[in-house]
């Protein structure tokens, strides 16, 4: 299964990730609940995911999308 990462408010996409990236990226962020496929991520939340050990590659595509102070809604969404 084809995961594909994108900017939410631009529609751009960010890459793919493996279904491993994104249960990663499923325990360390909130969801509102299961139909929830958005995330806001900001610099401070990628430096703890960092901390705590987040896939290399997953953590470099996330802190190139984000370039603003405030962080960047990203979604993910099956290809």
């Amino acid at each position: 299964m084809a995961i594909g990462l994108y900017n939410k408010d631009t529609g751009k996409e960010l890459g793919e990730i493996t279904p491993e990236q994104l249960e990663q990226l499923q325990d360390y962020l909130e969801e509102e609940n299961e139909a929830d496929h958005d995330y806001w991520i900001n610099a401070e939340e990628l430096d703890f995911m960092e901390e705590e050990g987040l896939d290399p590659a997953l953590l470099k595509l996330l802190r190139d999308a984000c370039t603003s102070e405030e962080g960047v809604e990203i979604e993910w969404k099956e290809k």
